[in-house]
């Protein structure tokens, strides 16, 4: 009988203890009125009393919604399908405040995006999914305050638009891909061209460049060889004058000059006027002396006799 006893108040202790486990909250009623919420944790309840009216989980949930019709300013039905992410911050709200909140987010849900839609084109629809995710949130989660959700952000999962504007929108895109196509071969052409121009330049005047550099030491090449031979003859008449040469030495001096002037294939020698002079005091001395004179007379033929025909 004492283990029977101790049997149902064993069995009364577990009915009567309650554990809630993390992120979670129970909403607790006392003969149909609200009584607390319990957070997470162990917590005692009085059996017919007390029941445990909702369960609510805490953690961030996804609302996925279907695919639905929407028409935009210039007419054109959209199939557009929503994915809503949200959190219960508030269990006694969530349980008190709508009948099914899940099912309210979902229809607030489609009616905002009609609303929203409906304002826009065509091609602002399909641009501006940023603006749209931002208004649907700040809406959303305005209206869901009183049913105790957060509502975190929108996102618009897929926009399709009709078939013919889909192919009106491939052959859009098609053009606009030729067109950039051929914008990107004629500023390919354009800068090849111009490289090739700006080579041919710049080859030029490199080329410039080495025939004035050549020249240039060509030039400076003559004058230091210039500038040697005419040292060189300067250092030969001072060691000339350094020996103390006479007169006769420097006139055979001046011949040598006049030789290597005529080269061997000049026709005419121009002599200077003291060289003249000394030839010519030189070819009177021969003629007066005889000196030198070494041509041969020329031999005297005899005239032979005529015969006198009188004297026959």
């Amino acid at each position: 009988m004492p283990y029977i006893v101790i049997g149902i108040l064993v069995l009364l202790l577990l009915i009567c203890l309650k554990v809630v486990p993390q992120a979670s909250e129970h909403v607790i009623e006392r003969l149909g009125k609200y009584q607390k919420t319990w957070s997470a944790g162990l917590h005692f309840l009085i059996p017919v009393i007390d029941r445990v009216a909702n369960k609510v989980t805490l953690k961030e949930q996804v609302l996925d919604s279907p695919p639905q019709p929407v028409i935009t300013k210039d007419n054109v039905t959209m199939q557009i399908d929503t994915v809503v992410y949200f959190k219960v911050f508030d269990a006694k709200l969530f349980t008190y405040g709508a009948v099914n909140p899940i099912s309210a987010l979902a229809n607030l849900t489609a009616t905002t995006l009609r609303n929203i839609v409906g304002e826009l084109e065509l091609d602002d629809t399909l641009t501006s999914r940023d603006t749209i995710n931002g208004k649907m949130t700040a809406i959303l989660d305005d209206a869901t305050d009183q049913w105790g959700i957060k509502v975190n952000r929108v996102e618009l999962k897929n926009i399709i638009p009709p078939a013919e504007i889909q192919n009106a929108m491939e052959k859009q895109m098609k053009a606009e891909r030729d067109r950039r196509e051929t914008l990107l071969e004629a500023e390919g052409h354009r800068a090849a061209v111009i490289t090739r121009a700006e080579g041919d330049k710049q080859a030029l005047i490199l080329a410039a460049e080495g025939e004035r550099d050549a020249r240039i030491a060509r030039a400076e090449g003559e004058a230091r060889a210039i500038l040697l031979a005419k040292q060189a003859e300067a250092d030969g008449l001072a060691a000339l004058k350094a020996v103390g040469v006479d007169l006769s030495v420097l006139e055979l001096k001046k011949y040598e000059a006049l030789v290597q002037m005529s080269g061997g294939t000049a026709s005419k020698i121009i002599i200077p006027t003291d060289a003249v002079n000394m030839t010519r005091s030189n070819v009177l001395f021969a003629e007066t002396t005889g000196l030198g004179d070494n041509t041969p007379e020329a031999d005297k033929k005899e005239e032979p006799k005529k015969e006198d025909p009188c004297c026959e």
